[in-house]
């Protein structure tokens, strides 16, 4: 057991023993899991994963708070960013939210757009997990009209046919199933999983395959050095072909990525000799991805000069990449909050609503941790949000 963690309850423990379970008998029939393999089935097997179960996730009851659980700021901000693209789109416009969590988004989302004006005909949700689609379907049926509820449509996979929008992201990437590697003499060996023998999960390594190490090179390449010996981090060798799976169809209009991360110069810092990979249990960091495989996040820090070069292959255009703050700061925080303070004159109420903006903008907080990137295609300059335009910071990249 990692130490200082809660302990899980009796079904908790046999939730994880049943994915422990089918794990070691992978391992068994098909040799080592690479720790890609070993992360995806861990957060996504049907009815076991951690995002496929029916355990909460989000918020105070769950094991981290995203940024939409805090209140409806961030919400409404994005919305009045994207305004202008979504009004130049029209009847046309579309959205798509990849993985839409508890709902929370979607909720506040829907009702800024239609105040805003610019509902789009359709508000698409990605969600692989059967138990949050439910989740948010209950949620919405609650909350909307009908007529508007009706708008919302739940997908199984990204659009087949030519769409026109915006499709956004938050923490989407960073729960990827990552490839971690390490460096030996000279050369790239990726992570595995494998048992021990009394058939406890460890870690070996191997010599990467072509895809794997021809990632790392390139990165090597773009800073211009090469990984120590015993480096170890992590990559996302299959980004650019996720990034075409989801919006290879959309033609014309936005995504937008909010997401925790760095560009690549600092992701790979030679001082960050063991990468960004870290888990959550109820609200407890840790660095033990291993423990208890169904029951905790694991999560990876974003390296966003990939992002940008997977969206360049895909073909759009960074337009925009800004730290949080300065994005929400950007797309009307201090309206937002002054509406909702002034709206009110309950003490709690205002109080939440300055530890919103505190948890959203503060450097120590997700002002800095976190980062946007937009992307455009498509779209006559004029349409893209001005304000944001103006903290771009793309020389980072």
């Amino acid at each position: 057991m990692t130490a200082r963690l809660p302990e899980p309850s009796a079904d908790e423990r046999a939730h994880s023993d049943h994915l422990l379970a089918m794990m070691r008998e992978d391992i068994a029939v098909n040799g080592p899991m690479p720790f890609s393999r070993f992360m995806e089935r861990a957060l996504y097997t049907p009815g076991l994963g951690y995002y496929s179960a029916g355990k909460a996730k989000f918020g105070a009851e769950g094991d981290f708070v995203t940024a939409p659980e805090l209140g409806p700021l961030f919400a409404q901000c994005v919305v009045r960013s994207l305004k202008p693209i979504l009004a130049s789109l029209g009847d046309e416009a579309e959205f798509l939210e990849l993985g839409g969590g508890s709902g929370s988004f979607a909720e506040v989302a829907i009702g800024a757009m239609q105040r805003e004006g610019v509902l789009p005909r359709r508000y698409m949700i990605l969600e692989p997990s059967a138990d949050l689609r439910e989740r948010q379907r209950e949620r919405l049926a609650l909350a909307l009209a009908p007529d508007v509820f009706a708008r919302v449509v739940w997908l199984d996979a990204p659009p087949e046919e030519s769409w026109a929008g915006v499709l956004f992201a938050n923490e989407v990437i960073d729960a990827l199933p990552t490839t971690r590697f390490t460096m030996r003499d000279g050369e790239v060996y990726e992570e595995y999983v494998v048992l021990d023998g009394d058939g406890r999960l460890g870690i070996t390594y191997r010599p990467a395959d072509a895809l794997v190490g021809g990632a790392v090179r390139h990165v090597e390449r773009d800073l211009g050095r090469d990984f120590e010996a015993g480096y170890r981090t992590e990559i996302l060798p299959q980004l650019p072909y996720w990034m075409q799976a989801v919006a290879g169809t959309l033609e014309k209009g936005a995504m937008l990525f909010i997401d925790y991360g760095y560009p690549r110069s600092e992701f790979y810092l030679p001082e960050r000799t063991d990468g960004t990979l870290r888990a959550f249990y109820r609200h407890y960091m840790h660095a033990d991805a291993l423990h208890a495989p169904g029951l905790q996040d694991i999560t990876a820090s974003v390296d966003f000069t990939a992002l940008a070069e997977a969206g360049n292959n895909a073909g759009f255009g960074v337009a925009a990449y800004v730290p949080q703050a300065q994005f929400l700061i950007a797309s009307g925080l201090q309206e937002f909050f002054e509406e909702g303070y002034m709206g009110t004159e309950d003490e709690a109420t205002r109080y939440r609503l300055a530890q919103q903006v505190k948890k959203l903008t503060m450097p120590d907080e997700m002002g800095e941790r976190f980062q946007a990137m937009l992307f455009a295609r498509g779209l006559n300059a004029v349409v893209l949000p001005a304000e944001l335009m103006l903290e771009d910071r793309g020389s980072r990249l």
